[in-house]
């Protein structure tokens, strides 16, 4: 009798192993199926001018002013669903103040272009020289959840470095990138019209050195 009840123990205890075993080896297959039917894309992504653009935020004691410049033309490289490299055009006869309106509007737009008069040209931008700038990627990486994009920027034929907090995303047709707002040193790129770090006794006639910006850049495939 002693003996009929080890082996029915036995039995039972062979059959709850085996389907254990194979209850988990269906699950790792499953698991493995999954990870193995995740996409992945590659290629090259063109710009969306239409829904790409470049936000600015310029600041005085006086206040601020607001604005944009069209990103006129890119490309994203993407392998593996990650961003490999990528260069934009800054179309920088498109600057555009968005908080005034009418003579000052215009006036300021045009200071900030340098296209009025001979003295005023190199003030900020100086676009009948340098009508573009570029922006070209070197690294997107991650941590800890937190995307940093880093690249050079050209402006007024000066490179410097730059990196910036940003989502980028893509998919299958799209590559988006949305920046955080972030801030670079306008002197940097001989943008020095009343800086108090390049000129004395300006007391608070001064623009603040700091650029704010936030790029919002779409590419389809």
């Amino acid at each position: 009798m002693k003996k009929s009840i080890l082996s029915i123990a036995l039995i039972t205890l062979i059959s709850f192993t085996s389907c254990k075993n194979e209850t988990k080896t269906e699950t790792t297959e499953e698991a493995v199926t999954e990870v193995a039917m995740e996409p992945t894309y590659s290629g090259t992504y063109t710009l969306d001018s239409a829904n790409s653009s470049v936000a600015w935020v310029g600041s005085k004691p006086a206040g601020k002013h607001t604005g944009t410049i069209t990103v006129k033309d890119g490309s994203f490289d993407i392998t593996d669903s990650n961003v490999t490299g990528g260069t934009f055009t800054l179309d920088m006869n498109s600057i555009n103040v968005t908080d005034i309106e009418g003579e000052d509007k215009e006036h300021l737009e045009i200071h900030l272009k340098g296209t009025g008069d001979k003295k005023e040209e190199d003030h900020f931008f100086n676009t009948t020289k340098f009508p573009t700038g570029t922006f070209k990627i070197k690294t997107v990486t991650e941590v800890e959840g937190v995307q940093t994009v880093t690249g050079d920027l050209t402006l007024k034929d000066i490179t410097k470095e730059v990196s910036f907090p940003a989502e980028v995303t893509v998919s299958e047709t799209e590559v988006a990138l949305v920046s955080s707002a972030f801030k670079i040193d306008r002197t940097l790129w001989g943008v020095n019209y009343a800086s108090k770090s390049i000129f004395d006794d300006l007391k608070d006639k001064f623009v603040d050195d700091e650029i704010e910006l936030t790029v919002n850049v779409k590419a389809k495939k």
